[in-house]
Parts: C-alpha cells; structure tokens; sequence
C-alpha cells in the first residue's frame, strides 16, 4: 500500500489520521504503525481504509506500476 497515495487522499479530504481510524474502524495506534512503521496491513484492513476513503484498491496502491512497459 503507498502511504504517499493515502496522504495525499487525506489532505485533499482535509482529513487526519484519527479520522479515518474513526472511518475505517481500525484502530488509530495501528493506522499509526501502517503509517511511521512501514508494517503493512492485512488484506481485509486494505478494504476498509479503502471503503473509508472512498477508493479502490488499486488507487491505494499509488504508483507502482507506473512506467510497466509489459506487453
């Protein structure tokens, strides 16, 4: 999951990490771990901050594959 995607989705919805804890259901100490500890979250925990947010799954995954040339 690309943390710089989920900020800048949070600054546009002028939104803090404990809002979307709040959102999402997930605890706000580990929204804090995804975020500072680099740990990644279960699938099912990718859902529901993507439902908070109002995103696909694909959208949370940033930029990764920007520049795959395959064919």
């Amino acid at each position: 999951m690309s943390w710089q995607t989920v900020d800048r989705i949070l600054k546009n919805k002028h939104w803090s990490l404990s809002k979307l804890s709040n959102r999402s259901g997930i605890n706000y100490q580990t929204i804090r771990n995804y975020r500072y500890l680099k740990t990644e979250p279960t699938f099912k925990t990718m859902c529901k901050i993507a439902d908070a947010l109002g995103v696909s799954l694909d959208e949370l995954r940033g930029d990764k594959n920007e520049g795959n040339t395959r064919r």
